[in-house]
Formats: C-alpha cells, structure tokens, sequence
C-alpha cells in the first residue's frame, strides 16, 4: 500500500482541493488533492514557481488559503493561526537570532509562552544534545558553521513538539558536501522522531535520497506522487520524464515514451535493427560514458554506457549508430497530470 492509499487514522496531513490564487493570473495552487501518511518523509519537488513552497506554508498558516482545506490528523486547521496547527518550519535560512545563544534560540518560543527558565533551559539543552550541539550551547549563531546553524534550527523547531515538521530548502544554504552530510542526518533524525517530515526541495537528488514519497508539482498542480523508485522508473508525464532527468523521451507511432538512457542500446550503423542516430558529444564520467545523440526525428537522446563497456567497444563523435530498447524499459507518457 503506498502511503497515498492509507487509511484515514494514519494521514498525518491531508490537502483537500487546496487553491491559493493571487490577485493577478494563473493560481499559484490549483485545487490539488493530497494525503501523507504519518511518520513518513515527503518532498515536495519541481522547478520554481510551480507551487511547492506556497503549498507547504499553507500548511503551516504562513499564507491564507483562497479555497480548499489542510486536516491535520483529521483536523481542520485550514483557519488556524500557524503557532496553533501542531506544527513548525524549518526556513531556509534558518532565521537564528543573531544576538541570542544557540540555546537561548531554542528556548525562545517557551519563553515567549511564559515558560520558567530553568524548564525551558532544560528543554532546550535536551534537544541540542539530541542533536549533537550540547557542548556548543553558549555560541552565538556567528561562531558555527552552517551545518551546526541547521541542527540548532532543527532543536528550535522541535521543541515546540510539532506532529509534523515542514522544511523549506533547508539545504540549499550549505555548500555540497555539506548538503549530502545533512541530507543523512535529516533521514536519520526523521526516523529516531518518528514525525512527519513535509520538506520543499527543487533538487532531484535531494528527493529520492530522503523521501518515502515524493510529490512532483507543475504549474500548481500535482504531476505523480509516489515512491522514488515509482516516479524515477515509472514517470507518468513527459514533464516528469524530463524534470528527473535519465531519461530520453521518444515519440512512437503509439504515442511519446520514456526510456532510461542506461536501459537503451547501441550498436553500430550497419546492425540491422534500431532507429538512426549520430553521436553528438562523448563526456567520461569516471564508471561511466554519456553519449549525446541526435537521433530521427529526437535531439537530446543520451545513452549511459558503463566504463567497461565502452571501453571494448569505443564510440567517435559523429559516428553514426543505431538506438534500440527492450519493450519493458518503454513506458508511455501522458501529456499533462490527470
């Protein structure tokens, strides 16, 4: 069962028709449909503009909701100011106070709620060891670096002891290694909770490599929500095929296609079967070559060959060559979401 299809006692967030239309042109969100199991980490994915971010801060009560509703575990909380929702942001740039210490930012919103100081204290200093900060309580945001800016952000959000967590781009401040290091401790935090991680993100890497379900959005719509090995395998839309990249979109006398450019094959001009095609660029990528082609009546169209491969059979720029693909690998595409 994919958590799209789980019973109702288990949706941590449920979007009900959502819209959210500006002043001026297209809505920003287009009445979209939406349920995210509880303890599961979705990403929200696809280029700018498409609605992501303004989707996840009606979520969090940052932007009103022209139409439609968000439950919270069955709960309306479409009206709702956002420090009533049973939820908290993590922003992109994790909005630190610059003049407070890393605890005192943790403890900042119990305070704003009255909370003694001892206790609150206490609670944050928890927290901050949960996530690997203790010893760094007393350092103002100016003396850490990003990655141990983002755990304080992370211990600021939690400790108003959200159901569910919403993470807008909170990596794409950090430098690339960086990024990859965080991505694994988001996972891991994530799971150790058991919360719902809702997280915004453009990148396609990011999202398969967190997500239990991903929810590929187009011009304010939902193009496919699945798991990443769905979407990645199985794109339902020309848009996603191309938006996840790896994949050639060809077009047959039965309608356009996706194939993976590692699932297609090569041969030389004089093999018998296939479809024409001229190998425009060669670029060695260490365990593998990418080839470019222009084939008949497709530009664009790669092929992903391993090292070794190549390497008993080398390819030239401009060399003529045949593509083919085993039918299984072929999947059809529809032209827009459903």
């Amino acid at each position: 069962m994919s958590p799209a299809d789980a019973p109702a006692r288990s949706i941590a967030v449920e979007l009900v028709a959502l819209t959210k239309r500006y002043a001026q042109g297209q809505p920003a969100v287009d009445s979209i449909d939406l349920r995210i199991a509880s303890g599961s980490y979705c990403c929200l994915l696809g280029p700018s503009g498409c609605g992501k971010s303004t989707t996840l801060r009606m979520i969090a009560g940052h932007e009103t909701v022209t139409s439609g509703d968000v439950l919270l575990e069955g709960r309306n909380i479409t009206d709702l100011p956002a420090a009533a929702r049973g939820t908290a942001m993590m922003f992109q740039s994790f909005a630190l106070f610059p003049h407070l210490t890393a605890l005192d930012n943790v403890a900042f919103s119990l305070k704003m709620k009255g909370v003694a100081k001892a206790e609150r204290q206490a609670r944050a200093q928890d927290l901050l060891e949960r996530v690997a900060m203790g010893h760094l309580a007393q350092r103002k945001p100016g003396e850490l670096s990003g990655g141990q800016q983002q755990r304080v952000a992370l211990a600021r959000a939690l400790i108003t002891q959200p159901r569910v967590l919403l993470l807008d781009e909170p990596l794409s401040a950090l430098d690339p290694f960086l990024r990859i290091q965080m991505r694994a401790e988001l996972r891991r935090w994530q799971k150790e909770l058991g919360l719902t991680f809702v997280h915004v993100t453009h990148s396609q890497e990011e999202a398969m490599a967190l997500a239990d379900t991903m929810v590929v959005m187009n011009a304010g719509l939902i193009e496919q929500v699945g798991s990443p090995h769905e979407i990645y395998n199985r794109p339902a839309t020309e848009f996603i095929a191309r938006f996840m990249g790896g994949h050639n979109v060809l077009d047959t006398p039965a309608g356009k296609i996706a194939v993976r450019n590692d699932h297609m094959r090569i041969a030389p001009a004089a093999a018998a079967d296939g479809l024409p095609a001229r190998i425009t660029d060669v670029e060695y990528q260490g365990t593998y070559v990418l080839l470019g082609l222009d084939a008949a009546g497709a530009s664009g169209v790669s092929v992903m060959l391993p090292e070794a491969v190549f390497g008993e059979r080398p390819y030239r720029l401009g060399e003529d060559v045949r593509l083919s693909w085993a039918p299984p690998h072929a999947h059809p595409l529809a032209a827009r979401a459903a």
